[in-house]
């Protein structure tokens, strides 16, 4: 790699610091709200199913479809309101790392752009409203979330989606994550380098087995700006 073009970095757990999540209280968040507390069971199981298949057949999902398959009537004004009830519980566990201002900076001041790349079941309007909120939403380049794409990580189309969405060659791009499978051995499939933050803690049923081995480990994100000014002034 004689330069590096963009970084483009996985979102939860990567750009947020990782959380602990109780899904029970998260399905029922949405249930009690939609005045179906037995909703809860049935989304929990929906949800697992197809976060499953993203594992497997690395095919995407958008949480309408889950609550679809749950039994919710999404066009209905008691969605809207259990909608609403289902982000404020996931609002704590969605801030932005305190570093990640000063790395884009970083990284656009030595004109390389930022991307973003995550395996998500929420649309792209609420993830950018997040960055916003968060004051970052201005120095993303591209972005990409797989809930409008028909892949999830570690496909290699989702990766190509990523590079074409900040306009850069894949194999001049850097992908940054905290999972191995779909971090690592992923971006890795289709030229990128691949930066690993392992400071996770993966629940066992969403951990994949791979013998990839990342290019670089970065223990914090601004580690990710020494790394890879590194290799460009290699």
């Amino acid at each position: 790699m004689s330069s590096v073009e963009a970084v483009i970095f996985d979102w939860g757990g990567t750009l947020t610091p990782w959380h602990d999540i109780d899904f029970e209280a998260e399905a029922m968040s949405y249930a009690a709200a939609y005045g179906d507390p037995d909703l809860s069971a049935r989304l929990r199981e929906a949800t697992a199913v197809a976060w499953a298949r993203a594992r497997s057949e690395h095919s995407s999902a958008r949480i309408e479809e889950i609550l679809v398959e749950a039994g919710a009537d999404v066009h209905g004004e008691a969605h809207l309101t259990a909608l609403a009830a289902y982000r404020t519980f996931w609002e704590p566990h969605t801030a932005t790392d305190p570093q990640v201002r000063q790395l884009w900076e970083g990284l656009r001041d030595s004109g390389i752009r930022v991307g973003v790349l995550s395996n998500t079941i929420w649309d792209r309007d609420y993830h950018r409203g997040l960055f916003e909120r968060d004051g970052v939403l201005d120095l993303i380049d591209g972005d990409v979330y797989s809930s409008e794409i028909p892949w999830v990580k570690p496909h290699h189309e989702a990766f190509l989606a990523a590079a074409d969405a900040v306009r850069a060659d894949p194999a001049k791009c850097v992908y940054v994550g905290d999972r191995l499978f779909e971090d690592v051995h992923g971006p890795q499939q289709v030229g990128m380098r691949a930066i690993w933050i392992p400071h996770s803690v993966l629940p066992q049923e969403q951990i994949v087995q791979t013998d990839a081995s990342p290019d670089a480990v970065a223990h914090e994100l601004l580690d990710v700006l020494r790394v890879v000014r590194d290799w460009v002034a290699a």
